[in-house]
């Protein structure tokens, strides 16, 4: 591979992707994840929450309930509802963002709520509601996956019950291969985004999404590369939850 093909060009700048030896600019390989810290119940005034750090991403969940529903005529008698809000901080991107919701918070709100809602057992609380609050304190692409993780984590700190535990992660296409945990530049500058869910308890995948072109080939590497990472961001979630509970019980991390 020569170099010109390390490098991608775009009209504003020039930004390489790629060593000589096929590494990436943050020192990982292809696919190696990026770091990531999880703490389970970190704010003291949800019923269940989370503070995830992934790479550049700085997450916090925070769930409530089961509540009752309000306005009433929203309830239903048969089963829970759950709703999710996905919102990114003004200032946790560099150009900072005009606050509140826009377009792609209630895109993502909508299919985080989803994902999240065929894991949740909602039947077994009638007539009221879990309500899941995401919010990005600082973005560095795939936050969607990060918020996914840190809610699946504050719903079972707050006791939701669930059929499993939900992981999630992005692989993607830079400098013609495929890449585990794409950060920001990778994400705008690369070739496509494949964010990724499942409950890696069966391996049912819960959110698929892309973003580029693939092949088929270069799809099911990429998807097979996130399912991966996806049961290794479970044990992390585990070990999270079970380092709080330990400490609560008064016993050794």
């Amino acid at each position: 591979m020569s170099k010109e093909d390390d490098i991608v060009s775009t009209e504003e700048k020039t930004v390489r992707l790629l060593d000589d030896n096929l590494k990436r600019m943050d020192g990982r390989k292809l696919d190696e994840l990026g770091d990531i810290r999880i703490e389970a119940g970190a704010l003291g005034r949800a019923d269940g929450s989370c503070y995830l750090e992934w790479r550049g991403n700085k997450v916090y969940a925070a769930v409530y309930g089961p509540r009752e529903v309000h306005p009433r005529h929203l309830q239903d008698p048969t089963r829970g509802i759950l709703r999710c809000r996905y919102n990114m901080a003004a200032f946790s991107v560099g150009d900072r963002k005009r606050p509140g919701p826009d377009r792609r918070s209630v895109e993502l709100s909508k299919v985080m709520g989803e994902a999240i809602g065929s894991v949740v057992f909602t039947r077994q609380f009638p007539r009221t509601s879990v309500d899941v609050f995401v919010e990005v304190v600082q973005a560095d692409a795939g936050t969607r996956c990060a918020g996914l993780t840190a809610a699946s984590v504050a719903l079972a700190d707050a006791g939701i019950p669930m059929r499993g535990l939900i992981a999630s992660c992005a692989a993607g296409k830079i400098e013609g291969h495929i890449a585990l945990d794409l950060r920001n530049e990778e994400d705008n500058f690369g070739d496509a985004d494949l964010p990724v869910a499942i409950m890696p308890r069966t391996d049912e995948i819960l959110l698929l999404q892309m973003d580029g072109h693939l092949t088929e080939e270069e799809f099911f590497q990429a998807l097979d590369m996130a399912m991966k990472a996806c049961h290794e961001i479970e044990q992390i979630e585990k070990q999270a939850l079970l380092k709080k509970y330990k400490e609560a019980l008064g016993g050794e991390e």
